[in-house]
Order: C-alpha cells, then sequence, then structure tokens
C-alpha cells in the first residue's frame, strides 16, 4: 500500500525544518514548501522528493504546490495584521488540492478573545480548517523555552506584566517531535487538539533565576504594570497590534492558561520533553 505523501510548510523556519528532519530520520518521502525555494536554508535531505514554492496569501500559487498532498503540516505564518486572513486562502487552497489531514502549530489557549492577541488568530485558523472537511489535529504550543534567553534585556532583568503567573514552556524540538510522530501516523490523531508543554510550570522569576544559575551571571525578573509594559516598549515605533502582542505575551503568562503541564509530549513520542535547565545546558 503506497505511503501518504506528507508536506511540510516552513522548511526553511526553525520548527518546519527540525519538523523534516526528523522525517527525514525514519525514512518518510516529503515535499518541502517553502516561499523561495533558491533560499540557502532549504533542507537537502535525501527524502524530499520534491519543493514546492508557497505563499500563504496567494490561492492559486498554493493549489498547484498541494496538489498531490495527502498530510500538510501546516507552521502559522509570521505575525501580521493579515495571517488570519492568509491562513483561511492557504487552508482553502489544501481543500481545493485534494489534502486529507492538516496538522497545524496553533497557540494555547487560542480563542477569540484570548489574552494573547495573537492566539485570536490561531483560534479563526482552527475554526476555518475544521469547517474545511479536511480532517485536522492542532499542536497548541506554550511560549517557546528557545525564546526566554530574549525576553533578558542588557541590564539583566526581564520585564513585563506577568505577575507570578506561570507557563509550561516547551522547547521547538519539543513541538517538531510530537508533529513528526502525528505526521506519519495521521489518522490516529484526527480530530485532537493537543496542548503541546514542557515539563515544568515556571514563573518568570523561575526562568531568571535558572538563566542566572546555568550562564553564571545575574538575571532577575521585574514586574511592569500595563502603562509601565507599553511606555517602555513604544520608543521601537512598533504599530499598535504588535505593541498589543509583546505586552499580552507577559499578561498571557499572569492569567495562568499556559500554567499546568500536560504528557502530550511523552506521550506522542514516547520520550519526556526538555527542561529549561537542559536546553539552555545544551544550547
Amino acid at each position: 500500500m503506497p505511503q501518504d505523501t506528507i508536506a511540510v510548510t516552513g522548511a526553511t523556519g526553525h520548527v518546519g525544518r527540525l519538523v523534516a528532519s526528523h522525517l527525514d530520520a525514519v525514512g518518510r518521502g516529503q515535499r518541502l514548501l517553502v516561499r523561495d525555494p533558491s533560499s540557502p536554508r532549504l533542507p537537502a535531505f535525501t527524502t524530499v522528493t520534491d519543493v514546492g514554492r508557497v505563499d500563504y496569501a496567494d490561492h492559486d500559487l498554493s493549489l498547484a504546490a498541494l496538489r498531490g498532498v495527502d498530510v500538510l503540516f501546516m507552521v502559522s505564518a509570521h505575525e501580521s495584521p493579515t495571517r488570519a486572513a492568509d491562513h483561511a486562502t492557504f487552508v482553502d487552497a489544501a481543500a481545493a488540492a485534494g489534502v486529507r489531514h492538516v496538522v497545524y502549530t496553533s497557540f494555547a489557549g487560542a480563542g477569540p478573545a484570548a489574552t494573547f492577541t495573537l492566539a485570536r488568530d490561531h483560534h479563526a485558523t482552527e475554526e476555518h480548517i475544521a469547517a474545511s472537511g479536511m480532517a485536522w489535529t492542532f499542536l497548541r504550543n506554550t511560549f517557546y523555552i528557545d525564546f526566554m534567553e530574549e525576553l533578558v534585556g542588557a541590564d539583566g532583568v526581564i520585564r513585563g506584566p506577568a505577575r507570578d503567573g506561570r507557563c509550561a514552556v516547551v522547547a521547538r524540538a519539543d513541538v517538531a517531535r510530537v508533529a513528526a510522530a502525528v505526521l506519519t501516523a495521521p489518522d490516529a490523531h484526527a480530530g485532537r487538539t493537543y496542548d503541546v508543554t514542557g515539563p515544568e510550570s515556571l514563573s518568570l522569576a523561575d526562568v531568571a533565576r535558572t538563566i542566572s544559575e546555568v550562564r553564571g551571571h545575574s538575571v532577575s525578573f521585574q514586574d511592569e504594570t500595563l502603562e509601565e509594559a507599553y511606555a517602555s516598549r513604544a520608543s521601537y515605533g512598533a504599530p499598535p497590534w504588535e505593541l498589543d502582542a509583546w505586552v499580552s505575551t507577559y499578561t498571557a503568562i499572569a492569567s495562568n492558561v499556559m500554567a499546568q503541564p500536560s504528557d502530550v509530549v511523552e506521550r506522542v513520542t514516547g520520550t519526556a520533553p526538555t527542561t529549561l535547565e537542559d536546553f539552555l545546558r545544551a544550547s
């Protein structure tokens, strides 16, 4: 019996490339779908059978690249005011091309009124996929462990209105392992929404303390009011929607919507997720 044709979007980015690497490691043929097939970041895995050019906002271009695909790994697009609409266009192209199953990288607490403003786009995309007639699996990831050190300012302080809220931050590599496992056995995961988390419920004070211990220099957390958070970021000149996203990163942590670790990574892949300390020591 022939195997499903698997397509991986975002293969020149962090998560997509990791997913493609896992599929390559188990010998699964795959089609890579990218915005720029000439990119030097395009993986040269032996299991890559084809490379297609897609643009989530371009229905016809995406339709041509998606024809013949059975199972699609859809990485969410870069944040923008048109992201939800672009996602919808791409989902429509996938359905028209005959894609059977979509595995989508969503976000924890996705909903129309999510505290983290960008999670509202994820909710809209989930709804569009669910209404498309295609089978689906949603991977609702928390904030990435990989991003934690980037929160530290030049003065060694993490600042934001997170209060004492907690988040079970997850490594991109663990998200990719889950995605690869689902892509190779999609029917077993059809109609499932997975909260993909790390193993620890950490406050930003915990994050600062762990970075301090591993890196050997002082890092601390300073809570901000909403007014302070907006004022401290105003100098970047970002548009209002982006400022809201930056600040709501911290208020989402304060809400504890991502506080509870799940067993998804270990249950789906057979291997426990990475801790923040282990990630830092390995990087």
